[in-house]
């Protein structure tokens, strides 16, 4: 097969994800027949640095020899057996190790294969735990503005951007929403933890009012990821944790994308000295190879759930919950971590995109230049209504697959890019940002 083969077919025969199937009239789907470390080929030989991870999937690079090994090694063992009545080793030893993670304050495992198939599932854990205590009319949710959790039905209905939500909203429940503490929104003179503290104000001003009818509220720790990769101060989740136990109402936190080392810490909660009561965590946690999702939750939360009444139990659950090959993934990507000192290298990582970046925080077209960890953002002023889609256009066409949300340029590369892809990875969004010009 060619490329031009391959994007024929594509077209006549698969419904691709987030897009509108008639723009590829005029932007044709990039094929990609292998991937090696931080770059892409189609079947002509051209290549593409995933600076983007494969939508913030990719840990370690495409192909490692460690996660493909672990994977073979489990294919001769067993693929997949249900887990309602039946477990397996995969599973068990992810969850301990993702326990420890925690310092075992997460301690019970609850496995889905994508993130916002977690995001249901501590919505409705949340709710759940409620009713199994006795406070049936916790049942309302609270999330931030401008956030994204995903698009099954409950994740839209707590998320709050209107490209994916507005379509759907007559099935959704209601929702209340506070300010978000993006530091782009800080007053002129403030300080990110100056506003971040104002919208912690504003947060207990309505859990005051409302928390009698509040499961949960649910937030993205420093990050906003879909959000236009709006970032903010830690002291917001400091609050929010004292202000959640408080009111008596639980704390999610969405770490499906920030989480396992991409804002600098392996759980990005750890920068403000917190544990929620739920957990979700997907897309890195297979290293980016295989669907799976997890919710981890607080001994408290298990034992309301703990009892001799069928009902009583957290009834869901769906075919390939802790698929074996996608656990063995797992936990080769958390041996990666523990064997290399991920962490320590990342921060030396994100020290190199900083000064290799500096020339794109300072160019007239470019605001808000932000950095948290290993991602980094920065608007365009631009008024081209498909900023994007051409962007993304002319980036391909300098090896960079780069996907801007809106003017919102980001970076979010595997943690295995070198200094010199780093360079390239710079050099050229720059000229990107010339032609434009």
């Amino acid at each position: 097969m060619n490329n031009q083969e391959l994007v024929a077919r594509s077209l006549g025969a698969v419904w691709h994800p987030c897009t509108q199937m008639k723009m590829h009239e005029q932007f044709p789907l990039v094929p990609i027949q292998r991937g090696e470390g931080v770059w892409l080929y189609d079947f002509e030989g051209n290549r593409y640095l995933d600076a983007i991870s494969s939508w913030w999937v990719n840990l370690f690079g495409h192909g490692h020899p460690r996660i493909n090994a672990a994977v073979r090694d489990q294919l001769d063992q067993l693929e997949h057996v249900i887990l309602s009545g039946f477990t397996h080793e995969p599973v068990v030893r992810l969850s301990e190790r993702l326990s420890a993670l925690t310092g075992k304050k997460l301690g019970h495992c609850s496995y889905a294969s994508d993130g916002a198939s977690s995001i249901e599932i501590a919505l409705k854990m949340s709710f759940h735990y409620w009713r199994n205590s006795g406070r049936a009319s916790k049942t309302r949710f609270l999330s931030l503005r401008n956030s994204y959790h995903g698009e099954t039905i409950g994740a839209l209905a707590v998320g709050d951007v209107a490209l994916f939500k507005d379509s759907y909203a007559p099935l959704l429940m209601n929702v209340s929403s506070v300010s978000s503490p993006d530091a782009r929104a800080a007053a002129p003179g403030s300080s990110a933890r100056e506003h971040a503290l104002l919208c912690a104000a504003e947060l207990e001003r309505h859990l005051e009012q409302h928390h009698q009818d509040i499961a949960a509220f649910i937030v993205e720790p420093l990050i906003q990821c879909a959000g236009s990769m709006a970032m903010y101060d830690a002291a917001y989740l400091s609050q929010a944790r004292q202000l959640c136990d408080h009111y008596g109402v639980h704390l999610i936190a969405d770490e499906i994308a920030v989480g396992f080392g991409r804002t600098g810490s392996f759980f990005a909660c750890e920068q403000a000295g917190i544990t929620p009561d739920f957990l979700c965590l997907s897309k890195g946690l297979s290293g980016g190879y295989l669907p799976l999702s997890v919710v981890m939750a607080t001994d408290e939360i298990y034992a309301a759930f703990y009892a001799d009444e069928f009902t009583r139990g957290f009834l869901h659950s769906h075919s390939y919950t802790g698929n074996a090959l996608a656990c063995s993934a797992a936990l080769a990507t958390l041996d990666l971590f523990e064997e290399n000192d991920v962490i320590a290298r990342n921060r030396n990582v994100a020290g190199q995109f900083a000064g290799a970046c500096a020339p794109l925080a300072s160019h007239p077209r470019v605001k808000h230049f932000r950095q948290c960890g290993m991602v980094l953002a920065f608007d365009v002023d631009t008024d081209d209504r498909q900023f994007a889609r051409r962007f993304a256009d002319m980036a391909a066409r300098k090896e960079l697959l780069l996907r801007p949300m809106g003017n919102t340029v980001y970076f979010m590369t595997p943690y295995i890019i070198s200094g010199s892809e780093i360079d390239l990875l710079a050099s050229r969004t720059l000229e990107l940002l010339e032609q434009l010009s």
